[in-house]
């Protein structure tokens, strides 16, 4: 079949997760073509067709999303959006996509919908919009904003495929649930102690370096300032996808925000996990809260002294539950992985997507 495969270019994990699943679906015989943006096409474009749009972005100052920030961006780009609507009409008329599967990608989500197109999402979002849940009460109006952000983000699915490493009833019959998708590299990584901790940071963090400047004995590896040298118990490293997961395999702890594919591959790999999740970012919010109800880590809620030592305290406590891991990932690390959610992917694409066009017709009809 030929498939529209569109990505998030926000972050490393939406193409990350696509890779995989695209390496999968080639290999059973589909015609694949990428849309995507930022990172996404900058990490698709070199192995897949893809082809190369405008997005939108979230803008950051240490660690906080700023809104007026971000408004603006996004305003500033709206005849470049409104050009990648019209160059995918483009596309969908010459590549003749028979399905469209959206890794939170809005435009092709919306062109599928317009043209009749079964529409398969395929992220870890939709465990917020389809999945029950709990969060604190405190964040109530940042989950009810999120909630419809997503909504109005990608038109009703027919079919969501989401990722989570927390579990949870679904609201209707066309969702499924999914472990998080393990990249092949990571799969291969044996987990050692190296003796220094992993920071990951998306902007920068100056607040979290000036608190882990206080632990001199500590040694810390840092991703995320783009550059490479060492200052003190600090070591900066400018970001290379090999290095950087031998340097989460190799690490104590992990202390990052609280993207979903970091902490996915942490738990994988048995690592503890401070998480400072991206303030007025409830995605990552959620994450750092369902990781501590896990016992794999801590939420940090401030990047002060007292939660960098408490989480150091205990982590021997983080160590025993993630030896527990669920679904056999650390007692097998050899075994194929994503076997579960390829698996659905070829039951709906089966038969010219019979199964798929059914979950559509059954859709379209309530």
């Amino acid at each position: 079949m030929r498939i529209i495969y569109a990505v998030s270019g926000e972050g490393s994990g939406h193409s990350s997760r696509a890779k995989e699943m695209a390496t999968h679906l080639l290999g059973a015989g589909h015609e694949i073509l990428f849309v995507s943006y930022d990172r996404g096409y900058a990490v698709l474009h070199t192995q897949f067709p893809c082809q190369r749009i405008d997005g939108l972005r979230i803008v950051s100052v240490d660690n906080r999303v700023s809104m007026l920030r971000t408004l603006g961006y996004n305003l500033r780009m709206l005849p470049a959006y409104y050009r990648s609507l019209q160059t995918l009409r483009r596309v969908f008329d010459d590549f003749q996509p028979e399905v469209v599967i959206s890794d939170f990608e809005p435009i092709c989500a919306r062109l599928a919908t317009a043209r009749g197109l079964p529409l398969i999402s395929l992220d870890n979002q939709h465990r917020m919009r389809f999945m029950e849940y709990d969060s604190p009460a405190r964040l109530r109006r940042d989950r009810w904003v999120t909630e419809r952000v997503i909504r109005a983000m990608v038109p009703k699915p027919d079919v969501a495929l989401a990722t989570t490493f927390f579990q949870g009833p679904v609201k209707n019959s066309h969702t499924f649930l999914f472990p998080p998708i393990l990249r092949t590299e990571v799969g291969r990584l044996r987990p050692s102690i190296q003796g220094y901790h992993l920071v990951y940071v998306t902007g920068e963090y100056d607040t979290l370096l000036d608190t882990l400047r206080e632990f001199g004995q500590q040694r810390f590896i840092v991703y995320g300032y783009n550059r490479n040298e060492t200052c003190a118990n600090l070591q900066f490293k400018e970001f290379s996808s090999a290095g950087f997961l031998e340097d989460v395999a190799g690490c104590e702890s992990v202390i990052a925000t609280a993207g979903f594919t970091l902490m996915s591959e942490a738990m994988y790999l048995q690592k503890p996990y401070l998480a400072f999740p991206m303030r007025g970012q409830f995605e990552q919010q959620l994450n750092a809260y369902c990781l501590e109800q896990l016992a794999y880590g801590l939420y940090g809620q401030r990047a002060d002294r007292e939660t960098v030592q408490t989480f150091f305290e205990k982590l021997p406590q983080f160590r025993a539950a993630l030896s527990h891991y669920p679904d056999g990932y650390s007692n097998n690390p050899d075994a194929a992985r994503n076997l579960q959610i390829c698996g659905k992917l070829d039951d709906l694409l089966a038969d010219d997507a019979a199964l798929l066009r059914h979950f559509q017709h059954t859709r379209q009809s309530a």
